[in-house]
């Protein structure tokens, strides 16, 4: 008995954390600390904060990963959700390892903008479009994430002429369409954009650039 409850506890699992971008919620852990952890199987359960019974998470049942995709169950995304992993070895499972309450709206992250830059001799156009969630519409297309927050566009411009790390706005708003004048021919200009929310004050990354000359 004595030996099982060591086993028990060398392979519980650790750190058992969401990560969320846009909506794309996955489970993460780590294996026990024990070396035979590493042949583990794994269990996981999920529910909303303040319901009694735990759901299981079926194609997580028995699985030897150490992430789970859990976009589907926390699509609700104003309700704090719990989740839960144990593992299984030689017939001996582990006790269960809770994660943080994760509430999605609060905590996924947003990512940056997709950028496409068009130029004429002296000025850039930028098309800008919204990173979209998981979720669909109707008829089938992605909604993106402006639909669900209050979210401006950021523009920068870098100016490879002067200094390539010193990126200047040029546009916040939600225009998806921005045209910058008057610039120099003959110039490397760089654009990269981010997502901004007033109201909790968060950024996104920002994105990969698009680079042209004038």
């Amino acid at each position: 008995v004595l030996e099982n409850h060591e086993l028990q506890d060398s392979i519980k699992p650790r750190k058992v954390e969401f990560h969320s971008l846009n909506f794309n919620t996955t489970l993460h852990w780590q294996p026990g600390w024990a070396r035979e952890a590493r042949d583990a199987l794994y269990f996981v359960q999920y529910k909303v904060y303040g319901q009694s019974t735990w759901q299981n998470k079926d194609e997580c049942w028995g699985i030897s990963s150490h992430v789970c995709d859990l976009t589907h169950e926390t699509s609700d995304i104003q309700e704090p959700y719990y989740s839960r992993v144990r593992a299984a070895l030689a017939g001996v499972y582990s006790t269960w390892s809770l994660s943080c309450r994760f509430t999605p709206w609060r905590e996924t992250i947003i990512g940056p903008p997709m950028v496409t830059v068009v130029h004429s001799n002296k000025s850039i156009t930028v098309r800008l479009q919204a990173p979209r969630s998981p979720y669909k519409r109707k008829r089938g297309s992605k909604i993106p994430m402006t639909n669900y927050y209050d979210l401006l566009y950021q523009v920068f411009i870098i100016n490879n002429f002067l200094d390539e790390q010193h990126r200047v706005l040029v546009y916040e708003g939600k225009e998806k369409v921005i045209k910058i004048q008057d610039l120099r021919p003959g110039v490397s200009y760089c654009i990269v954009a981010k997502m901004y929310m007033p109201m909790l004050d968060h950024s996104s990354a920002y994105s990969s650039r698009q680079c042209t000359v004038l």
